[in-house]
């Protein structure tokens, strides 16, 4: 027989997966409002960083907003220091997170991408308590050990969870380099100005897979057209900021949106960032401008 926290855990997991809350932004409203269990409203975010619903023992969620915490995950390292709730290691939230410890309860994590907007990533699990530095250690699983009541077992658990904090690590990242490339722009696709912050993106100019740096020069803010446009090599951008769009895209005739979109910022110039250190590293447009040519 499952319990009632375990039934909440559960239905909150389904809820969020149907939500693909770890693809895409959640508001704070939606989440703090949460969903609907046997005529009870279960809110999933509450003010502080550690969550317990009303009545809870373990907490339902735990969350991080860049910059105002000591939370962080250590170079090198494929796991998350969560901060404990103030300095007193027998604060009731504390106390919940440990009670999580032993007893593997799976939780969600919330990671603020910008305010009011979350991303979400589950099960995760603690797996360590630091008192001396007054911070708990987090693991990540992946969403099918969610069963048996949430209780993923098996030989390979810690492999599967390594693997799966290494993946949510680079995720965070990147939803770290988002945020500060998509603020440099004022929040907005420095190619057609779209203001929309939920369809916009931080793409690199040198790429990840060739060590491309999370700094906001080796990124642009595009809006989700333009950036598969220029992952792809429809268009190159070179040192001087000039947009040169591949010739045969220019000659091809496909309706209104590769007019609008692709052909007319052929000769464009990108809008920048105020910031001069935040505006795109020439040496890099350099080096990905002769891969456009040669690709076009």
């Amino acid at each position: 027989m499952i319990d009632r926290e375990w039934r909440v855990r559960l239905a909150a997991f389904e809820w969020l997966t149907e939500l693909g809350a770890a693809d895409r932004e959640l508001t704070r409203t939606r989440l703090a409002t949460g969903f609907e269990l046997d005529g009870v409203r279960i809110p999933l975010l509450g003010p502080q960083g550690i969550f317990s619903p009303a009545g809870f023992r373990i907490p339902l969620s735990i969350a991080t907003i860049p910059g105002q915490y000591a939370d962080g995950v250590p170079a090198g390292e494929n796991l998350l220091r969560y901060a404990y709730r103030g300095t007193d290691a027998n604060h009731r939230d504390n106390i919940g997170l440990r009670r999580a410890m032993e007893t593997k309860t799976p939780l969600v994590y919330f990671y603020r991408t910008d305010p009011g907007f979350y991303v979400a990533q589950f099960p995760v699990l603690v797996v360590g308590d630091d008192p001396r530095h007054l911070a708990f250690t987090v693991k990540f699983d992946e969403a099918w050990t969610i069963r048996d009541a949430g209780r993923a077992a098996g030989s390979d658990a810690p492999l599967r969870r390594e693997y799966a904090t290494r993946l949510v690590r680079q995720r965070l990242f990147q939803a770290e380099f988002r945020r500060r490339v998509v603020d440099a722009y004022r929040h907005r696709c420095a190619l057609c100005s779209l203001r929309h912050r939920e369809l916009l993106d931080a793409a690199h100019i040198t790429p990840d897979s060739e060590e491309g740096e999370p700094v906001v020069s080796n990124g642009l803010s595009l809006c989700k057209l333009h950036h598969a446009a220029f992952d792809q090599f429809f268009f190159g951008v070179t040192p001087d900021y000039r947009v040169v769009v591949r010739p045969s895209i220019l000659a091809e005739s496909d309706g209104p949106m590769l007019v609008v979109g692709l052909q007319q910022i052929h000769g464009s110039t990108i809008g920048l960032p105020t910031a001069l250190e935040q505006r795109p590293d020439r040496e890099r447009l350099a080096r990905r401008y002769e891969t456009f040519e040669r690709a076009s």
